[in-house]
C-alpha cells in the first residue's frame, strides 16, 4: 500500500495540473521507439502502414518466432486466453493502457485530471474513445478486473478499430451480447459485473500482458495460440518470412503427397541436389506471384 501511496504522490507532482494519466509526451514517445520505420501520430505513436497490417493479418504466431527470435525477442508471445471468435485473426497497433486496484485518492486525482480535459465519464471509456482505424486496445487490467466491456462497449471498439480488437489481462461481460459482434477480442474471464475496482494510471505506456512487454505502436498478432507482439522495426521481415514459410510449406506437401519420399527426404529441407534445385527454382517463382498480390 505504501508503493501505491507514493506512486500518487509521484502522479500529483510530476504531472501537470488537469493531465488525466501518466502518459508519454511525443519526445518521449520517440525517444522510446527509436527503431520505428514508419510514420507516426500526431502523438508519436508509430504507425505501421496499413497495407502491411492487411499482410500480418494473415500470420500466425510460428510465422512471426523464428523473425522475434533471431532478433533476440524471446518473450513475445502470450498464450492461454479466451478468445471470442477462436476462428478469426487479428492484426492491428497497439494503443495501450494499464490499470491499478482501485485506491480512492488516486482514483480521485485521475478523474479529476480526466473532468478537467471535459470528459464526463469513466477512465476505461476515456481510452476506448481514443480508438483509430487499425488499432487493437491492449489493456492491463491486472488480471482481476471484470466486465471491462460489455456488447455495448465491445460494439464501439469494432466500429472504431475496423479491423482491430481488444486484449485484456482481465475480465468481460455478456458473452453472449458479445458472441453476435465482429470484434476479435483476447480476454482471461468472463463475469456479469461492470467494470469495477480498478483506476487507470497509464496510457500509451510500457504494459504487461502476461510475460509480454507491449509498446505503444507494436504490432498485435492474434491467432488460435494467443497475441504475439512485433515491434514495428520486424514488421517486414515478419511478412516476408512468412511468404518463405508458406511457399516451403506448400511444396513441402506437394512432394510428399507423391508418395515418392520418405519425410526426411523432403522436411524440414530436400537433401537430393537436383530437388534442392527444385524447390529454390519453385521458391523464386512463388515469392514473386505472392508479393503481387
Amino acid at each position: 500500500m505504501k508503493s501505491i501511496a507514493r506512486f500518487a504522490a509521484v502522479l500529483a507532482a510530476c504531472l501537470p495540473l488537469g493531465a488525466q494519466v501518466f502518459q508519454f509526451s511525443r519526445d518521449e514517445m520517440i525517444k522510446y521507439t527509436p527503431k520505428n520505420p514508419f510514420e507516426r501520430f500526431e502523438d508519436g505513436r508509430p504507425k505501421v502502414p496499413d497495407s502491411l497490417l492487411e499482410r500480418a493479418r494473415a500470420l500466425s504466431a510460428e510465422d512471426c518466432w523464428g523473425v522475434l527470435r533471431r532478433a533476440n525477442y524471446n518473450n513475445n508471445f502470450e498464450g492461454e486466453f479466451r478468445i471470442l471468435h477462436p476462428n478469426r485473426k487479428m492484426a492491428g497497433r497497439a494503443l495501450t493502457a494499464m490499470y491499478m486496484p482501485d485506491r480512492p485518492d488516486l482514483n480521485e486525482l485521475v478523474m479529476s485530471g480526466i473532468k478537467a480535459k471535459g470528459f464526463p465519464r469513466g477512465g476505461h471509456q476515456y481510452v476506448i474513445d481514443m480508438l483509430q482505424p487499425g488499432d487493437v486496445l491492449v489493456v492491463d487490467a491486472f488480471g482481476k478486473t471484470p466486465g471491462f466491456v460489455g456488447d455495448n462497449l465491445a460494439a464501439y471498439i469494432g466500429i472504431a478499430t475496423k479491423t482491430g480488437g481488444l486484449v485484456v489481462e482481465g475480465g468481460v461481460r455478456d458473452l453472449q451480447g458479445l458472441a453476435d459482434l465482429d470484434t476479435q477480442i483476447y480476454y482471461r474471464f468472463a463475469h456479469p459485473d461492470a467494470v469495477r475496482g480498478a483506476t487507470l494510471v497509464g496510457l500509451n505506456v510500457p504494459v504487461r500482458i502476461g510475460g509480454v512487454t507491449v509498446m505503444p505502436g507494436d504490432v498485435i498478432i492474434g491467432d488460435r495460440e494467443g497475441i504475439t507482439v512485433v515491434p514495428p522495426e520486424l514488421i517486414e521481415q515478419s511478412v516476408k518470412g512468412a511468404l518463405e514459410i508458406f511457399v516451403h510449406d506448400e511444396w513441402t506437401k506437394i512432394k510428399l503427397r507423391t508418395g515418392k519420399y520418405k519425410s526426411h527426404e523432403i522436411y524440414g529441407s530436400p537433401l537430393d541436389p537436383a530437388l534442392i534445385k527444385e524447390y529454390e527454382e519453385y521458391k523464386k517463382k512463388r515469392m514473386a506471384e505472392l508479393e503481387k498480390q
